[in-house]
């Protein structure tokens, strides 16, 4: 019986060595007696542009100038295949190619390789936020974003628990000023006198000078998410 080969879609794969993370790709081979692989290594030129975005640039300029490949290659004289895999990142493009593409873009190619003067990502797991916690306890406060110099934007989840006994004042949105979701329970927002119930789903943004006030209402406990304007006291 002869031997049937056939590829299957590649797979990135992460490997740590001395501390620094590389990139490898890793192509597996289809057969009938079972799968083998071949690791091909992405090159070092294409693993050193990654942190630039070259492709993800590429495609952005022309979505904004509204320009399909077929216009672009038109304008170019590069071919749409180039095009796509460029923007794609499945290809480095050269020097004398990208400057071609800016010279349509109107950019020139510091575009392409600034280097951004800050990138932060915070991220926080499901299982990190679940609430397990059970009667009259005092409200709990999550920051979902590291607050260091220069952050504009503090993010937190505040879970009130059920009662309407504990709350939290306008503290946690700082002068009175950002954006309350509210992602489970209902929500008692007492705001410059006035009283507001905001359900799952619901929305209030907030401009004020005045005393704010936030409480979980009914029985039920009263998960939201803020958004706020960092400050001094944004670490506190």
């Amino acid at each position: 019986m002869h031997e049937v080969i056939k590829e299957a879609l590649p797979r990135e794969e992460f490997r740590k060595t001395s501390g620094i993370l590389h990139k490898e790709q890793t192509h597996y081979w289809q057969t009938n007696r079972g799968e083998f692989a071949m690791p091909k290594t992405v090159s070092y030129a294409k693993w050193s542009l990654e942190p630039y975005c070259i492709g993800m640039k590429l495609r952005s300029l022309r979505t904004q100038k509204r320009l399909t490949l077929s216009r672009l290659a038109a304008e170019t004289g590069l071919s749409t295949a180039l095009l796509s895999k460029l923007e794609t990142d499945r290809m480095v493009p050269t020097l004398p190619t990208l400057a071609t593409i800016s010279r349509v873009y109107g950019v020139g190619m510091s575009y392409f390789f600034s280097e951004p003067a800050r990138h932060t990502l915070s991220v926080t797991r499901k299982a990190h936020l679940a609430g397990t916690s059970r009667g009259l306890e005092s409200v709990k406060i999550t920051p979902l974003n590291a607050v260091t110099d220069g952050m504009r934007l503090v993010v937190r989840m505040i879970e009130f628990p059920a009662g309407g006994i504990s709350s939290c004042t306008a503290d946690s949105c700082r002068e009175g000023t950002g954006l309350v979701y509210v992602l489970e329970g209902k929500l008692q927002l007492d705001a410059g006198g006035m009283q507001e119930i905001l359900e799952a789903g619901d929305c209030a943004c907030m401009e004020s000078e005045m005393a704010l006030a936030m409480s979980a209402s009914g029985k039920y406990r009263c998960r939201i998410l803020t958004v706020t304007p960092a400050g001094p006291h944004a670490q506190g």
